[in-house]
């Protein structure tokens, strides 16, 4: 080939190369240019709100049986019968168990014959007394036999009164040989079984324990300074502190409470003053002796700032949650934080009543960027439709 010729065709090749590369720098250099600006990220708030409340304390404590009653035997016997199941709701007077009445029921016939006996002493002495009157009144008779007879009527009488006494007292203990409830409620187990002798008093051995169950106590131990905080300004305006009470598992305080017993004196040892809340409406799984969460709310009600409980973070030892500004950048506020109501949480300090406190989207904005704020309640727009393409 002609070295010429070949030269002008590398020439025309190079040239529509750099015609090439220029047409595809100048193709994307124009997508660049049509690239639009990053959009901000976007964050949900909720203002801060104010409210009127009152302070609250959670506290810890136990259920407590409003009753308690161990019964014991009056009188001591073989036990004959016991009428109750363990566990089982008992009735005011039910009957529980059964002591061999045989030896009551022999004291109580004999306590009959005594006064059947001092009836007929007495009747024979009013007529000795009344016949010696009428020979008194005629001097037949020296008044000292008058006085005789008539101290003997009344030593009768005495001693019937005495032998009526004593037939009161064997039938008394003839019932207690039927041991009933003397209070409404669960009971426990028997503790000593059918054949046993059992003693009786205050030292006697316990046949079952009682204990009811329509209402509880909540007991618990309030510091000085939520006493002072909480209790005292309610007992000086004449109001009774709210007290809610809930189990172990459970989540919230379901059960209301009134304040019944309030300790005469604050402990100096421990600094704690002994309350006890009365539980009117009292599940089935309520059981005295149960761990009892507490929350007492009193004292003056104030104007506080409110958020979500879910918002407030933690760096170290500090509590703060994060807030839109004025030039919608996030802003983390240091915050002292109050008392719980519900799922809210009272702000003492560094939010004021309106600010825009972030609930989502906190993790794409950190503190400083520029951010979009919608409100969290705000309906998201429709999407339009479009018509079908042919």
């Amino acid at each position: 080939m002609n070295p010429l010729k070949t030269h002008h065709i590398a020439a025309a090749a190079a040239a529509i190369a750099v015609i090439g590369t220029g047409s595809v720098l100048w193709r994307h250099g124009s997508e660049a240019h049509a690239t639009p600006a990053a959009t901000l990220p976007t964050v949900k708030y909720q203002p801060a709100l104010q409210r009127s409340v009152s302070d609250s304390q959670d506290y810890t404590g136990r259920l407590e049986a409003v009753d308690v009653v161990d019964v014991r035997p009056r009188v001591p016997g073989t036990l004959l019968t016991v009428h109750i199941k363990d566990g089982q709701h008992v009735r005011q007077g039910e009957l529980l168990f059964s002591i061999d009445p045989a030896p009551f029921e022999t004291q109580v016939r004999q306590a009959q014959a005594n006064v059947a006996v001092g009836e007929e002493r007495q009747r024979l002495a009013i007529i000795e007394q009344a016949r010696a009157r009428k020979l008194m009144e005629s001097n037949a008779i020296a008044r000292k036999e008058f006085d005789a007879l008539d101290n003997a009527a009344r030593e009768t009488a005495a001693s019937l009164k005495g032998a009526q006494a004593a037939l009161a007292h064997a039938q008394l203990q003839l019932g207690y040989t039927q041991v009933r409830a003397p209070i409404a409620g669960r009971i426990s187990r028997a503790e000593i079984t059918v054949g046993n002798v059992v003693g009786a008093g205050g030292e006697a051995a316990p046949l079952t324990r009682i204990v009811s169950d329509g209402k509880l106590y909540a007991a618990f131990n309030v510091d000085e300074q939520s006493y002072l905080r909480l209790i005292a300004p309610s007992l000086r305006s004449g109001a009774q502190p709210v007290v809610k009470v809930g189990l172990a598992n459970d989540d919230a305080y379901p059960y209301s409470a009134s304040i019944v017993a309030l300790d005469n004196q604050m402990d100096t040892r421990s600094g704690t003053v002994r309350v006890r809340a009365r539980v009117d409406n009292v599940s089935p799984e309520m059981l005295p002796g149960l761990q009892a969460r507490v929350r007492l709310q009193g004292g003056m009600p104030y104007n506080a700032v409110m958020v979500s409980d879910i918002v407030v973070g933690t760096d170290q030892d500090r509590k703060y949650v994060l807030v839109v500004n004025a030039e919608n950048k996030v802003e983390r506020r240091f915050v002292e934080l109050g008392a719980l109501h519900g799922k809210e949480r009272v702000l003492r300090t560094g939010v004021a009543p309106g600010a825009k406190v972030i609930v989502d989207g906190a993790f794409r904005a950190p503190p400083g960027t520029a951010v979009t704020a919608v409100a969290a309640d705000a309906k998201a727009p429709e999407r339009a439709t479009g018509g079908d393409r042919s």
